[in-house]
């Protein structure tokens, strides 16, 4: 049996979110399924740690981008085409919009299966897929996402990078999508000071490569503090993923890196500044801390308390054993 699912939303953490969901369908029809998705989507980066996914199809379509190949009427002609190529018996669409339904349909795609049509409005991302999937194939699924490392890779991550299970070693999430989501590094500071003072720790500090992204690592990595540091944005997200399996607890703001290290098993502080509530907290492996200093000069992601964060962190770290 050959199965599509369509998943039309950009980013990292959209994708992590959907993977029960996913892994659902095909455990249902004891099949790998193959996946319509956006390349920011970045699937490729960890369909290894899923073992539902055969193949990744990229949709490019962008209403705020020309000249994309299924952008427009032409484009979605053209994208059906494609998919008649390969004889799906079954698709999932994962959001409402008609025009899937119709590409399905010109596809030859017998059995479709979506979200109501015309219901995205105020549509909650979890809720509307346990729905979907429960009305679909009637099964009760949880929203607890998990991404698996082979042990073999992970013991190379901790040779490579000399990490030592003695210690604390903590992973920071620093980057983020744009520049509303990321937390000033005095915040880190602070956070990592306390910390130091307590336990004997490493710092690995994963984020993307932006300019405003490597002054805030500069800043952690900075002689002036001293912080036992290793810098992971020069690492692809499939590189980074063993080496994050490794830490024992992670602090990050709303990006890619949250989603990530909660499926790979840690417990995950997220730190929300301006995003939803829902994208920090889906998972019982996050613990949300959000903007609540009492200052309206302040932007929200400048509003997150260290102490709170510590707080937080301690009562983790006093549940999973970890001695000071």
């Amino acid at each position: 049996m050959k199965i599509l699912i369509i998943q039309s939303k950009m980013g990292i953490g959209d994708t992590i979110i959907y993977l029960p969901f996913i892994e659902a369908i095909s455990k249902k029809f004891n099949c790998k399924i193959d996946l319509l998705v956006k390349k920011n989507s970045k699937v490729s980066e960890f369909i290894d740690a899923s073992n539902c996914i055969n193949k990744i199809i990229y949709l490019e379509r962008d209403n705020k981008k020309k000249g994309l190949r299924h952008n427009g009427l032409f484009g979605s002609i053209k994208l059906s085409n494609e998919l008649k190529n390969y004889k799906f018996d079954k698709v999932f669409i994962f959001n409402s919009s008609l025009r899937y339904n119709i590409i399905c349909r010109l596809a030859g795609i017998k059995k479709i299966y979506q979200y109501p049509l015309f219901k995205k409005k105020n549509q909650h991302i979890i809720e509307a897929a346990k729905n979907f999937i429960y009305k679909s194939i009637n099964e009760n699924i949880k929203s607890e996402p998990v991404l698996n490392i082979e042990s073999t890779k992970c013991n190379e991550a901790k040779s490579k990078y000399k990490i030592n299970h003695n210690k604390l070693n903590i992973l920071l999430g620093t980057g983020g999508s744009g520049k509303n989501k990321i937390i000033p590094s005095e915040t880190y500071v602070s956070f990592m000071m306390k910390c130091t003072k307590d336990y004997d720790c490493r710092f690995f500090l994963a984020s993307g490569d932006s300019n405003l992204e490597n002054n805030i690592l500069d800043d952690l990595t900075s002689d002036k503090y001293n912080f036992d540091c290793t810098k992971l944005n020069k690492l692809s997200i499939k590189q980074t993923l063993s080496v994050i399996k490794n830490c024992s607890i992670a602090i990050c703001n709303d990006t890619s890196f949250s989603h990530i290290s909660a499926a790979l098993g840690l417990e995950t502080i997220v730190l929300i500044a301006d995003t939803s509530i829902l994208y920090g907290s889906y998972s019982s492996k996050m613990h949300p801390v959000l903007a609540e200093k009492n200052d309206e000069h302040l932007h929200p992601r400048e509003k997150i308390d260290p102490d709170k964060i510590y707080n937080k962190f301690k009562e983790i770290t006093s549940k999973l054993n970890f001695s000071k």
